[in-house]
This record gives C-alpha cells, structure tokens and sequence, in this order.
C-alpha cells in the first residue's frame, strides 16, 4: 500500500518576498498544489529560514527592503544548490544575466502566469533529483529513496523530522564517506550553526533511536571519533 502523503514528503517551498500580496497570492496558489510554504520578507529573513526549512526550490524577489536579491543569491550558494528561481520586475536582460551569473536557476517576471510558475517550479525539482547518483539507498534493513523522501526500516515507514532526513540525505548522497561534524552543519543549518555540534549530535541521536535496532551499537550510522559520521 502507498505511503500517505503527509506535511513532512510534501515538497517545500520558500517564499522570499516583501510584498504581502504576492505572498498571499503564491500561498493560496502552491498549498492548493501540495506544497509545503515558508514565506520571509526580507533578505535576511530568507538566509535564516533557508538554513532552518530546508526548502526544495526558493522563490525570491530581487527588490528587498534590506538586502539585494543577488546578494541573497550568491550567499545561499556559499553552502547550498537549492534551486532558486527569480520573481522579479525587473525585466532588463542585465538583471537577468547578474541573476543567473550568481547561482540563480531561472527567472520569471512579474507578472507571470500561474501556470508557468508551476510548470517551472516542477522543472526545478526534477533537475534536482537528478543529480542525485543513488535516488535509492539500501542497506540491510534501511531503505531511502530520496525521489519520494521515504525512509523504511524492515518494510515499516519511519517518520523524520525535515531536519533529521536532510542529515541522513548528506549522509547517503556521501554513503561510505566520513562527513566531518562542519561539514554536515554547513550543508544542513547554513552558515550560522558552525559552532552548534551539539545540535548535530543530538539529531544524530535521535535518527539512531528511529533507524538503528540498538542505538547504543549502530550499525548505520557510524561515529568516527573526533572527525565526523559515516553511513555505513
């Protein structure tokens, strides 16, 4: 039986606008398309909920009351390929071309149609799965498949918490691999959890109590002492 979709595997989206219209419109327009919306009305407001939600695609305005779009562009590509796609009114061919040259992966001008919106939206979320090498990770009992964002432990459904499945995502892009503490912070929480290991250590706590049948003995999720994790 398929899994029932839940707010956790809907697709996440970011609103970063200042206008609260274009909120509300975006808001009624992708919650009836089964997306999850995080909205922020400035520039600084969207880094931070960039590294809090975690979102699959960023929608972002370039004229914000504090920070440049660009700015905010070329800062989340510090430590992020999220895709990004541009609503702007600005239509000259020169603010596309600094969007794109910063890390943008596309550009709509305002106003645009709803349709469009969707169908590029769509398209950004495709091109991100693909670059995923493995979409299906197993190992003994531990089954991820990051195209549906569904992790099953012995054929049972295990519920994550957005920041939990964005850790154990890392870990099986890099399985094998030793991820340093820094490492995993950086791509999980941005660039203002650096000096937070203790907020890794407990998600990681947590995932091996979901994942592991002795959490106190993993067998996934290995600790290399002082450097990192590896998924085994």
């Amino acid at each position: 039986m398929p899994a029932e979709k839940t707010t956790e595997n809907l697709p996440r989206i970011l609103v970063v606008d200042d206008e609260l219209a274009i909120r509300r419109f975006l808001h009624t327009v992708l919650s009836s398309e089964e997306f999850t919306l995080h909205e922020a009305e400035n520039g600084h407001a969207g880094l931070a909920a960039a590294a809090a939600f975690r979102p699959d695609v960023i929608l972002l305005d370039l004229g914000l009351p504090d920070l440049d779009g660009i700015e905010v562009i070329k800062r989340i590509r510090e430590w992020s390929l999220v895709p990004i796609i541009v609503l702007s009114v600005r239509e000259h061919e020169n603010d596309k071309v600094s969007a794109l040259d910063a890390g943008a992966d596309d550009y709509l001008t305002k106003p645009f149609g709803v349709g469009e919106l969707l169908a590029r939206i769509r398209a950004a979320l495709r091109r991100s799965l693909l670059e995923i090498p493995e979409p299906v990770f197993i190992s003994n009992d531990l089954r991820v498949d990051l195209g549906s964002r569904l992790v099953t432990v012995n054929e049972f459904e295990i519920s994550l918490t957005p920041t939990e499945y964005d850790i154990l995502r890392f870990l099986v892009i890099h399985a094998g691999k030793v991820l340093t503490h820094g490492q995993i912070l950086k791509q999980v929480w941005g660039m203002t959890n650096l000096e937070q290991p203790h907020v890794l250590r407990v998600n990681i706590s947590n995932l091996r109590r979901k994942l592991e049948k002795d959490p106190s003995r993993p067998q996934h999720i290995i600790t290399e002492p002082g450097v990192g994790y590896r998924l085994k």
